[in-house]
């Protein structure tokens, strides 16, 4: 579901449930939680590397058990979610996200928060979490894209692709192939790089929880997620 290696000073985070597309399920969700208590614990570490295995970086919230989700199941795990993604957002060490394939919704947004964010050619990006009702990840994007970018992004859920996707400034290189300079780190020591890292990133993680749990507790929500998903396959067809 998840393999974690390491080399170097580098940690390498793979996502590993291809035939789910890498949906966040959410036991993959924890697992990377845990991996991430690993790495705040170890003082050596320069840089995290996500990448994924099979066709798709991540197609974003897993709703295969959906039917047996009641609302509360689902805005816990929107939270656990949420949390994983402020603490990459702030993690001390440089990020780095390698996508291709479909990188949509909780998956888009785990792409969002790393620093260095490169898409294989045929990648495409997608925010649909506003059309069921959920605000998440929003204020991260508009730090990304700007504010009036990132609203007419998440407010049409529309299909992005990777070359749009690079001249908004959301991706930092379209590469086949991630560049070996993807994983290095910037050339100063680790403890002035923390530094530099708290000092350029507001902490905004209370407020954007609050977003995500007001949006989540409206009554319905597995109704509303259920309706998009409806619609999604309508539209496939």
């Amino acid at each position: 579901m998840l393999n974690v290696a390491r080399e170097g000073d580098t940690l390498s985070l793979t996502l590993a449930r291809p035939a789910r597309g890498n949906a966040l399920a959410a036991e993959l969700v924890e697992a990377l939680h845990a991996a991430l208590d690993e790495a705040e614990r170890d003082d050596g570490l320069a840089t995290v590397v996500i990448r994924a295995d099979g066709p798709h970086f991540c197609t974003g919230l897993d709703l295969s058990d959906l039917a047996a989700c009641s609302d509360g199941d689902l805005l816990h795990r929107l939270v656990r979610i949420e949390t994983l993604l402020a603490r990459l957002w702030h993690a001390p060490w440089h990020s780095v996200a390698l996508a291709h394939g479909r990188c949509w919704g909780a998956g888009a947004d785990l792409f969002a928060v790393c620093e260095t964010r490169i898409a294989a050619p045929d990648t495409t990006f997608r925010f649909p979490g506003a059309q069921f009702g959920i605000v998440l990840g929003t204020r991260r994007l508009a730090a990304r894209v700007g504010v009036d970018a990132a609203r007419r992004i998440v407010a049409t859920g529309g299909e992005w692709t990777a070359t749009a996707a690079q001249a908004a400034g959301f991706v930092t290189a379209v590469e086949q192939e991630a560049p070996p300079a993807a994983g290095k780190p910037e050339q100063i020591d680790g403890a002035t790089a923390r530094a530099l890292r708290a000092a350029t990133r507001a902490d905004h993680r209370d407020a954007d929880l609050a977003a995500l749990v007001r949006s989540a507790a409206r009554p319905g929500l597995r109704g509303r997620i259920e309706a998009y998903v409806t619609r999604l396959r309508a539209a496939r067809a």
